[in-house]
C-alpha cells in the first residue's frame, strides 16, 4: 500500500506537470480550448466552462497540498479568466462556452457547468483566501437556486436559455428529460465543497435535500444503480447503466455525508454507497476495468475503457474497502491502478489516453478538449494519497 500511495503521488505530479506545460495560452490569455494528440494547440477551439473550472479546481487543490507557488499562479489565471470571460453580468450565471478569443459563444445556462464553476471557485477560495472568489461562488449558488431549484418536485432542472427562460433543447438531453443524475451528482459535489468554506444554513438544506433525493429518487432501490435521465416528476427515461457514474457516486455521496456530520443520515448513506459499489462490480471485465455502459433494453454493452471511469473506480473501490473492510474491494482498487499503469498512462505524449478500446489499444484523441480535463485523474491520485496518508 505504501507503493500504491507513492506511485499515485508521482503520477499526480506528472499530470500537473503536463497541464502546466501545455494548457496555458500565453498569447490570448486563459487556457487552450483544445490540444491535439501531438500536444499542439487547436487555436480556434472554443473554451468550455467545464475545462476552465476543472483547471481552477485542480491547481487550487494542488497548491493546498504541495504549497508550491506555481500551482497558485495557474489557479489565479483560471479564476481571472473564468470571472472575466464566463460570468454573465447581465443575466447572472456563467456561459457554457466562449470563443478562442474569449467572447461569449454558447450562452445557455447549463447547471452542470454552474456546478463545476462553484466547485472550482470554492476550492480556489480554500487555497487563496481571496474573498471575491467566495463572493462569486455564493452568487452562483444563489442564482442556481433561484432559477434551477424545482420547488414543486425537488431537485434541479438541467438547463435554461441565456436569460434563464425555459428551453426544449438542454444540450446534454432533450425535453421532457429535464433532470439528470449527472448534473445532480456534480451539483451535490459542488455544494458540498462550498459548504466546507461557507457553512450557510440554506446551502446545508439544499445539500441535505440532494442527498435524500439520491437515496429516494436517483438511485434505483431495486438495482442500486443510478438512472440517467428523468422528467420533472422523477420518472426515469430508461434503465441504461453508466458504471462510471455509479462507482463515482458511491464515494462522492459518502464524502457529502461526512461533511454534513449527521450520524443518522450518514448510516443510511453508508449502506447505500456500499450497495452501489457492489452493484458496479457487475460491470468489471477480467482485466479489472469497468465497461463504459450497458443498455438492458437492447442488451448492448459498451466495453470501451474510459480514462475517467478508471480513475473513479480506483477511488470508489478503495472507498468501499474503507467502509466495509472487505479485502476484495481493496484488490479491485489496486487492479484498477495496474490497468491504468499498463494501458491508460501515455508515457510518450503525457497525461492519459482518453479511451482504450476493448482490444486494449489506445485511441489517440485530443489531450485537452471541451471535456478532457485534469479533474478525474488528478483527483483520483490525490484521493488515494490522502486516504493512505491517514
Amino acid at each position: 500500500m505504501e507503493q500504491f500511495a507513492r506511485e499515485n503521488l508521482t503520477e499526480w505530479k506528472r499530470i500537473l506537470a503536463y497541464w502546466e506545460k501545455y494548457s496555458p495560452d500565453y498569447q490570448r490569455g486563459g487556457f487552450h480550448g483544445q490540444v491535439n494528440y501531438d500536444n499542439q494547440p487547436v487555436l480556434d477551439a472554443p473554451r468550455s466552462i467545464i475545462l476552465v473550472s476543472r483547471i481552477l479546481w485542480t491547481f487550487s487543490l494542488a497548491y493546498r497540498h504541495f504549497h508550491r507557488r506555481r500551482y497558485l499562479v495557474l489557479a489565479d489565471r483560471a479564476y481571472h479568466y473564468l470571472y472575466n470571460h464566463f460570468r454573465d453580468a447581465k443575466n447572472g450565471g456563467v456561459y457554457w462556452s466562449v470563443t478562442a478569443a474569449g467572447a461569449p459563444l454558447e450562452t445557455r445556462k447549463q447547471l452542470y457547468g454552474h456546478a463545476f464553476a462553484i466547485y472550482g471557485l470554492s476550492e480556489y477560495y480554500a487555497a487563496s483566501k481571496f474573498t471575491p472568489a467566495l463572493d462569486f461562488a455564493q452568487e452562483l449558488f444563489k442564482t442556481v437556486d433561484k432559477h434551477g431549484y424545482d420547488v414543486d418536485m425537488g431537485g434541479y432542472f438541467e438547463a435554461f436559455g441565456p436569460s434563464w427562460e425555459p428551453v426544449d433543447d438542454l444540450i446534454l438531453s432533450k425535453m421532457p428529460w429535464n433532470k439528470s443524475q449527472n448534473t445532480h451528482l456534480h451539483i451535490i459535489e459542488a455544494f458540498t465543497n462550498l459548504y466546507r468554506v461557507w457553512p450557510d444554513p440554506t446551502l446545508r438544506q439544499r445539500v441535505v435535500h440532494l442527498i435524500d433525493a439520491f437515496m429516494e429518487k436517483l438511485v434505483s432501490q431495486k438495482t442500486y444503480r443510478l438512472r440517467l435521465f428523468f422528467n420533472q416528476n422523477w420518472s426515469p427515461k430508461d434503465e441504461t447503466v453508466s458504471y462510471g457514474h455509479d462507482i463515482e457516486a458511491s464515494w462522492l455521496l459518502w464524502e457529502t455525508a461526512e461533511v454534513l456530520n449527521d450520524h443518522e443520515r450518514s448510516e443510511k448513506v453508508k449502506q447505500l454507497c456500499i450497495k452501489m459499489a457492489e452493484a458496479a462490480c457487475s460491470g468489471l471485465g477480467e482485466d479489472g476495468a469497468l465497461d463504459y455502459e450497458f443498455d438492458p433494453a437492447t442488451n448492448h454493452h459498451n466495453r470501451e475503457r474510459s480514462w475517467w471511469v478508471l480513475a473513479e473506480q480506483m477511488v470508489g473501490f478503495y472507498n468501499a474497502y474503507q467502509l466495509t473492510g472487505e479485502e476484495h474491494y481493496k484488490d479491485k482498487s489496486l487492479k484498477s491502478w495496474e490497468f491504468i499503469k499498463k494501458y491508460v498512462l501515455d508515457t510518450q505524449k503525457g497525461d492519459w489516453y482518453g479511451t482504450v478500446k476493448p482490444d486494449l489499444t489506445p485511441v489517440r484523441n485530443a489531450k485537452i478538449s471541451f471535456w478532457k480535463c485534469p479533474y478525474h485523474n488528478s483527483r483520483a491520485c490525490y484521493e488515494i494519497v490522502r486516504r493512505l496518508e491517514k
